[in-house]
Formats: structure tokens, C-alpha cells, sequence
């Protein structure tokens, strides 16, 4: 997944595809204009979250406040199986992560009041590596439909972990399979980059996702103590909390952009979802562990509670937002290039520097990676107007032959390409690159050009300039 790393609060992406409910039943929730909701905190799991069929004619506001309709504090010695179940996974199951998910206290188990989700890395006799961990879910169990859902935990620090506290639906088949279903990530913190969190829903096909990120101040670490993850989700509005601050709220989506299957807003977030505790080990996103990583205490994943909050009545005759886009202006010129909007990054083992100036731009690397984009020069914020053709033109060079690729991004829908991944092979000599593409969906005013120049066997010093994106 290619990521822009910034270091403010911003709309992102995160790509995390995850598959929808395994175990679809058939579908429990009537949808009505109108929900209440049950407020009492030893409930059954179809009062927590099911709306009741009459509808106040005049809503008390008391049915408006918060109330505690289910709580997990992870007392006694034993996960409780009224509360979770086990999933289990083979390895690549998803996104090519290394661990199998398994059954049991071997990996997932209770002390000292917390939940505790280990990853094991196992080196056998012959020298090969495999990876355990755990993954747990309330589906059937405790499913549901809008709240506050908040737990405290606590993530573990090392390359290659992607932790996360998240839902899915309970029943795929309402709105159909990932992504149309949709998809909440309450909260995940890369292993490697313990000072940021992500809050991030997927919905939509094509697939789509609205990212937002949150940074702790310098020298803390979301992997050495608790701190407290939450969404409050009502109709047409999930907003993300870390220890109580709103850091960002969702409230455009859709189900599927195809004729006849597209369901009205805001469907598919209207519907049950149960919750997801995991730590998986490697994959597109994170990428690998380190092969000389020990996998001990830092390798949990460690929860002290999990609460959901509901209140009485939620009213779901709610419209989606118009969009508004804020495209950029083009220069006198008509280039949408924006040199101090520029962005260096690395990534999965990349190593290297940048040195942007007006005139040129030289991308100098110490080690290429694993990925493409492990080393990656990206200029965000390029309009992409439905309908419009752009062109893309540029020269480079290269100290020595070597290869990069060259693409035109959606990060907020889900790195879809307007201007498909395209290798081109970098002489000593500077070269006219030239390229076309149109906008064929929606308009979009968060596009970026980039240049991917990682995992391409080459160290190779690498010389831009002209950069240029403008409609043809």
C-alpha cells in the first residue's frame, strides 16, 4: 500500500482488505426511518443492538444520552466464550500476512485484568519461519448498530506488526461482498511507527476509504502505555476519538456505484457490526519483520476493557452531504505541480534522500527496498476533474540504467490509479517522458503524481525535472 506520511492530521488512505463476514447468516435488523434502541446494560445481544418497532412520538431527552449496554473487562484467568470467538486463518489469508491465526491460550489469554494478543515467531530446525497470533471477534455474540465503542489498549512496537480494533458486518449478504459491505477501523498503530494512529472506513465499489490520522506529540508512543480508542457512530456520521479528542469525522460513502446495486444512504453503515480484536504479522502494508527482531513483550497487543455506549433513539432519515471539492488552481503556466508540496518518503527497508530545488530534483538511494515504494517521491492535492483528460510530462535521468514507475493516485479511494502503474527504463542521458489519462468516475481533488523508484535492483542516482500535470 502506498501511503503518504504526513505529520498533521489529515485525510489518508489505508488499504486493508480484509474480506467480509466469514460466516454470513441471514439478515436480523429491520431498517426503519426511526431506531430505538435499548438502553439496559445487561441486555441480550438482540436488545443491544436491534431497534424496537414503535417509535416515540416524542422523543424524551434522556433517550438521547449515552447509556452502558455492554462492557468487557477481562476479569478471571479464561477469555470469556459468551463474550468472543476464536477465528482461524492460514497464513496469506489476507493482504500476503505471514501469521496463522489460532485457537486457544497460545496465543490469545487473559492476566491481570487485560486481554493479551501475542505474536510468536517460530524458527524450525531446518532454519524456515513461520508466525502465530490471535485474532478474536463478538459476532453472534454482541453485535451492533451505532454507539460510542471505546477500548483502552495498549499496541506493540516492531516492524512488520499491524495491530487493529475494528468491525465488520454481521451479515455480508445485506449489501454484498468487501467492500460494498463496509468496513470500520476503530484504530490500528503500525508496529514500526508507534506515534501515529489511523482511523479508516472502507465502503464502495469501486472500493473507497476515508483515512484520518493522528500524531502524538514527540518522544510518546501509542506501544508504552494505554490510551483510549473510541467511535461514536450514528446515521451518517462516524467520528474518531483518541483519549476523548475527536480527531476526524466520515460522513460521505456509498454501497456500490454500479446501476442497481448502489443502496440508499447510508447504507452500508446502517446495519449490525461486531467487533474485531487482532495483531497480524507482516503483509502489503506493514511489510515483513526484521529477521533479528525479538518477538517478546513488545510483540503483544494488550487491552485492559471494551465498552459500548447506545442511545435510545437514533433518527436514520438523514441525506449524504453534497460534496464540495477545493481543486487546485493551475500556475500561469497551466501545471498543477506545486513545487513546495513535494514529499520524499520511504518505506519496507527503502533507504535514501531527496534534494528538491526548482530546477531539479535528485532522489539518491542507500538501499531500494522491498517495494516499489519504498522509495517514493509523491505531489498531492492534483485535481481530477470527471471527464477530463490530463497529461503528465517530466525528464530524468539516471547515473546508471536502471527503472522507475510513474502513476497518478486516489488515496482516498483506496489508491485506485487514474494513471496506471508504468515502468520506464532511466538512461545516463535526459529523456522527454510523456503520458495521458482521464478521469472516467466521480471528480476527485485529492489526487497525487507519483514516482516510485524502490525494489528495482538499482541504487542509482535519479535526476527529475519539468514535472508538469495539466488537462491536455
Amino acid at each position: 500500500m502506498k501511503k503518504n506520511i504526513s505529520l498533521i492530521l489529515a485525510l489518508s488512505i489505508a488499504v486493508l482488505a480484509t474480506g467480509c463476514g466469514k460466516d454470513s447468516t441471514s439478515e436480523s435488523v429491520a431498517d426503519t426511518a426511526q431506531t430505538t434502541v435499548a438502553q439496559t446494560a445487561d441486555a441480550t445481544t438482540e436488545s443491544e443492538s436491534e431497534p424496537a418497532e414503535t417509535q416515540p412520538e416524542e422523543i424524551d431527552p434522556s433517550m438521547l444520552e449515552y447509556s452502558l449496554v455492554w462492557e468487557e473487562e477481562f476479569e478471571g484467568t479464561e477469555l470469556n466464550m459468551d463474550n468472543w470467538r476464536y477465528e482461524v486463518h492460514q497464513p496469506g489469508w489476507v493482504n500476503h500476512e505471514l501469521q496463522e491465526y489460532v485457537t486457544g491460550d497460545e496465543c490469545v489469554w487473559v492476566e491481570d485484568g487485560h486481554l493479551v494478543i501475542q505474536a510468536k515467531k517460530i524458527v524450525k530446525d531446518n532454519g524456515d519461519v513461520t508466525y502465530k497470533s490471535g485474532r478474536i471477534n463478538s459476532r453472534l455474540n454482541h453485535d451492533f448498530k451505532y454507539g460510542k465503542i471505546e477500548a483502552s489498549i495498549q499496541f506493540p512496537e516492531g516492524q512488520g506488526f499491524l495491530p487493529a480494533f475494528w468491525m465488520m458486518p454481521t451479515t455480508e449478504s445485506k449489501y454484498g461482498s468487501w467492500p460494498s459491505c463496509g468496513e470500520i477501523d476503530i484504530a490500528e498503530v503500525l508496529g514500526n511507527e508507534t506515534d501515529r494512529f489511523y482511523g479508516t472506513i472502507h465502503y464502495g465499489v469501486p472500493h473507497n476509504q476515508t483515512q484520518f490520522t493522528y500524531n502524538l506529540p514527540e518522544g510518546e508512543s501509542f506501544a508504552t502505555g494505554y490510551h483510549t480508542y473510541g467511535i461514536e457512530w450514528e446515521p451518517g456520521s462516524i467520528k474518531w476519538f483518541v483519549d476523548g479528542n475527536m480527531v476526524g469525522e466520515a460522513n460521505s460513502w456509498f454501497t456500490a456505484m454500479i446501476e442497481g446495486n448502489n443502496r440508499p444512504y447510508p447504507a452500508p453503515f446502517n446495519q449490525d457490526f461486531y467487533i474485531i480484536l487482532n495483531l497480524a504479522v507482516g503483509g502489503d502494508w506493514p511489510g515483513n519483520p526484521d529477521p533479528n527482531m525479538e518477538f517478546g513483550e513488545n510483540a503483544q497487543m494488550r487491552v485492559e476493557w471494551v465498552r459500548v455506549y447506545q442511545r435510545g433513539y437514533y433518527d436514520e432519515n438523514v441525506e449524504e452531504p453534497e460534496v464540495v471539492y477545493n481543486f487546485r488552481e493551475a500556475d500561469s503556466e497551466g501545471n498543477f505541480v506545486v513545487f513546495d508540496q513535494w514529499d520524499f518518503m520511504t518505506f519496507i527497508g527503502g533507504e535514501g534522500s531527496a534534494d528538491i530545488n526548482e530546477d531539479e530534483i535528485v532522489i539518491n538511494t542507500t538501499n531500494d527496498g522491498d517495494v516499489d515504494y519504498s522509495i517514493q517521491l509523491v505531489n498531492p492535492g492534483i485535481p481530477a476533474v470527471s471527464g477530463t483528460t490530463y497529461e503528465v510530462t517530466f525528464e530524468a535521468k539516471a547515473s546508471e540504467a536502471r527503472s522507475m514507475n510513474v502513476t497518478v493516485s486516489a488515496p482516498n479511494k483506496g489508491y485506485a490509479r487514474y494513471l496506471p502503474d508504468t515502468t520506464l527504463d532511466l538512461s545516463t542521458d535526459w529523456q522527454t517522458f510523456t503520458y495521458t489519462y482521464t478521469i472516467a468516475g466521480d471528480s476527485d481533488d485529492s489526487a497525487r503524481l507519483e514516482f516510485n523508484m524502490g525494489n528495482f535492483g538499482s541504487t542509482g542516482t535519479i535526476n527529475l525535472r519539468n514535472v508538469v500535470v495539466k488537462e491536455a
